[in-house]
């Protein structure tokens, strides 16, 4: 494409498509603005909005002024009132809407909220291994955004984020002046302008660094993926059904999320299977409370789960690939989906991390990932460095003490998508309970700023850890009690009540409450009459 010159320049307010008139204004001379996605082919590279100067009219120019569509820009109820995006549903984003609704407004003060997420269900993540076990059905731990949010005034929008256009490094300080604090274009072209931006975007599996990993192993960490994971273990346990070859799992990763997938898979499937946990460390659980650790040892031991510490996965492939070439292509990429294998074996290569072990490979049904993850920030356009989000190593934006992003007077950053620092200069952990403590800062600091009060700075404090270990079994180490460990069915219960008392609203609490009970109680009414029977049948 043959342009006279060209520049990349931030989004600033677009309330409507005639004030690019305005915007061109700021340059030294006459600029021609295209807004093209790449779903068109053109004019967007690299998540970046091309801005084009022409110095005059060209065959080439009228073709693109031809294929252009006409921006799509969200509309707010009311343009006097605070505008609050916040990008991703999760524990953070939700959590950080409903605090900002519980909070006692001045009329004309009260932000209006957008709530953007990509799945229609918010997911209460540390309760999808109960999927598994058969203890949770899905609507109480996934829940619809609508049912949700139907009693407040939270505006929700399903969609993905493409990029950012922040606009508070002008000079901007953040009080509550009309300047816009930037903009956010999504997937579908929705271009939403906002006064402050919430990033609370979660994370990603990462599968790319082990070759296989993508196409033959199945992450944990949505409600996808939990489903995705039961349907393979229904297939399996319908497949193996009155044969004597045992159902294989190998868990790669043996912190919280693979410890607990180990335990809950092991108990379900009892003798009908083998789960073989892999570790780089030579122990599970490294950063926990030694209560948890000795509690989930003691669990993987009884359930006859192997522990293969001390290794990392070299690669995984389809047993069939021994026949022929055991290697991936070129590019790393093995030519076959996760859902074309089927009902296939796979091999993992299995490396020493430490002096003094072997190599070895393992044969699995089924290979469940739960080591690494990435947060899927949007890519800032590069024109002016000085306005990019500042992101460590892992793709996550560095905050102040306020959790707003360093730069960014109008951006506040939490969960995942934060790199907060604790005071030892240590990332706080991508937790549950860190995301739940920052969504009340967060909601509080943006009330702080839209009023000109001072804001929080944000304390991290350690309630301590829970973990599940099964249908009847859990294990729960509070900090506030040093050396307690609450293990098997009072850790269990300790653990859902905690859990309950923290779903997000008061409606859905009530209901999921009611629902574990009645379980409850059919469960208790089953084990009396099986021991009745087993009683009547002795005697």
């Amino acid at each position: 494409m043959a342009l006279a010159a060209s520049a990349l320049m931030p989004l600033n307010r677009i309330p409507n498509a005639n004030r690019w008139n305005k915007v061109s204004s700021r340059t030294s001379h006459s600029i021609n603005f295209s807004l093209l996605f790449e779903k068109r082919g053109i004019g967007f590279r690299n998540g970046i909005v091309a801005v084009a100067a022409a110095a005059s009219p060209s065959p080439v120019n009228e073709d693109i002024s031809q294929k252009e569509t006409p921006q799509r820009i969200y509309t707010w109820p009311d343009n006097k009132k605070p505008k609050v995006c916040i990008l991703g549903g999760g524990f953070g984003g939700l959590y950080t809407a409903l605090r900002l609704e519980s909070l006692i407004w001045a009329d004309d003060k009260k932000p209006q909220v957008l709530l953007v997420d990509q799945s229609e269900r918010f997911v209460f993540k540390p309760l999808l291994y109960e999927l598994l076990s058969g203890e949770v059905d899905a609507w109480e731990i996934a829940p619809r955004f609508s049912e949700l949010l139907a009693n407040t005034g939270i505006q929700f929008l399903r969609d993905r984020v493409k990029m950012l256009h922040p606009a508070d490094h002008l000079g901007m300080n953040g009080s509550t002046g009309s300047c816009s604090g930037g903009t956010v274009v999504l997937e579908s072209g929705l271009l939403i302008e906002y006064d402050w931006l919430v990033l609370s975007l979660g994370s990603e599996a990462k599968l790319d660094t082990v070759p296989g990993a993508a196409e033959f192993a199945f992450p944990f960490s949505t409600l996808e993926d939990a489903c995705k994971v039961d349907n393979k273990l229904k297939e399996l346990e319908r497949r193996k059904f009155g044969k004597d070859s045992l159902i294989r799992v190998a868990v790669v990763g043996c912190g919280y999320s693979g410890v607990e997938l180990a335990a809950t898979v092991s108990e379900r499937l009892q003798d009908r299977g083998l789960v073989q946990a892999i570790n780089v460390n030579t122990t599970i659980l490294p950063t926990a409370p030694p209560g948890n650790r000795e509690a989930a040892l003691k669990v993987l031991s009884s359930r006859k789960v192997q522990l293969l510490l001390g290794y990392f996965v070299r690669c995984i492939r389809k047993e069939s690939d021994l026949e022929g070439s055991a290697m991936p292509t070129e590019a790393g990429v093995f030519p076959k989906t996760l859902a074309e294998h089927g009902s296939e074996k796979y091999i993992l290569e299995l490396q020493p991390a430490e002096r003094g072990l072997q190599s070895q490979i393992l044969e699995a049904d089924l290979v469940l990932w739960t080591v690494g993850s990435q947060p899927p920030l949007p890519q800032l356009e590069p024109y002016d460095k000085t306005h990019e989000l500042p992101l460590n190593g892992r793709g996550q934006a560095e905050t102040d003490e306020t959790l707003r992003v360093k730069g960014h007077p109008r951006i506040f950053a939490l969960g995942d998508s934060s790199a907060l620092r604790d005071m030892n200069g240590r990332i706080l952990p991508a937790t549950a309970q860190v995301a739940f403590q920052q969504a009340d800062f967060t909601g509080w600091n943006l009330w702080a700023a839209i009023n000109d009060r001072p804001l929080l700075p944000f304390r991290f404090q350690n309630l301590g850890e829970m973990m599940t270990l099964g249908r009847n079994d859990a294990a729960l180490s509070p900090s506030f009690i040093e050396g307690l460990t609450l293990e098997g069915p009072v850790g269990h219960a300790a653990r859902k009540i905690a859990y309950l008392i923290r779903l997000p609203t008061d409606e859905h609490r009530l209901k999921v409450g009611i629902s574990w009970l009645t379980k409850s109680a059919v469960d208790s009414v089953a084990s009396i009459q099986s021991t009745l029977s087993k009683v009547l049948s002795g005697s």
